[in-house]
């Protein structure tokens, strides 16, 4: 797979680099296997930049998720399970998606 341009936390540099592959790859460096779990939110996530023209933050990344997939989804400690540490700043890094302003 050819190389790509990250920059020094792994964020894509081209934003139009992004493909399935290349999330599981970023997935991969941070030793996340991904699931249909995983997609979904992933995808919900790139819907929300699109809508919005911002990666989200954890707040109106859970709100978002919990009004298109309902309570059981939409709740920090879910995403935790499924990106641990820092989810929405590793969710927008798989997802192909800046990194979100509030995240260190």
């Amino acid at each position: 797979m050819a190389k790509l341009a990250l920059d020094s936390e792994g964020f894509l540099l081209e934003l139009s680099d992004w493909s399935e592959p290349v999330a599981a790859r970023l997935a991969r460096a941070e030793d996340i296997t991904l699931s249909d779990a995983h997609w979904e939110i992933i995808l919900l996530t790139r819907q929300f930049y699109q809508q919005y023209k911002l990666s989200p933050a954890m707040r109106p990344l859970v709100k978002y998720i919990r009004l298109q997939l309902g309570a059981d989804k939409g709740s920090s400690i879910y995403l935790l399970r499924l990106f641990p540490g820092s989810p929405a700043k590793l969710i927008s890094k798989i997802a192909g998606l800046p990194k979100p302003d509030n995240c260190l």
